[in-house]
């Protein structure tokens, strides 16, 4: 089995501070020790796996395709360090929209993402900086690491082994 570590995307992996709902690469801003966090974790063998709710879809203030480009932007930013995002997995729905059965702090994502690359719970973590993403987690059983949004990710790297 392998072991994964699922990040949030905004607050956690970029800057949100000045947006809430991050759709443009000119505001995508990649957080402090981000590049130095992941690729540590990826050589302590884990994989790196975004997991991330855009809400800002289903309200009709971006669209899928912002969202992808964002991502491409991202995945070739990290590749320029030598880091491999394993996958992006995101919600495109919004509870004052609609219902779903993916919005964190549901475990659908997470729960996907293992089972398509055969994941161990007990030896992965979640880290994320709002409550909904520590509770996804928990309900698809991996460790959790809440954190202060926007901070250095290297901070993570002492309670991970």
């Amino acid at each position: 089995m392998q072991k994964a570590v699922f990040l949030d995307r905004d607050g956690v992996i970029n800057d949100d501070r000045d947006h809430y709902y991050i759709s443009r690469i000119k505001d995508f801003k990649v957080n402090p020790g981000v590049g130095n966090a992941l690729a540590e974790l990826q050589k302590r063998g884990y994989l790196l796996i975004i997991i991330s709710n855009q809400g800002g879809i289903a309200r009709g203030q971006y669209t899928i395709e912002d969202v992808e480009r964002l991502h491409r932007h991202l995945i070739n930013l990290m590749q320029k360090e030598g880091i491999h995002i394993t996958d992006i997995y995101y919600c495109p729905h919004h509870h004052t929209v609609e219902n779903c059965l993916c919005r964190k702090p549901k475990a659908l994502m997470l729960q996907k993402a293992m089972a398509r690359y055969g994941i161990s719970a007990e030896q992965s973590w979640f880290i994320g900086d709002k409550e909904s993403d520590i509770s996804a987690g928990r309900r698809a059983g991996v460790n959790t690491l809440l954190i202060e949004a926007n901070s250095d990710l290297t901070k993570v790297l002492e309670k991970i082994s």
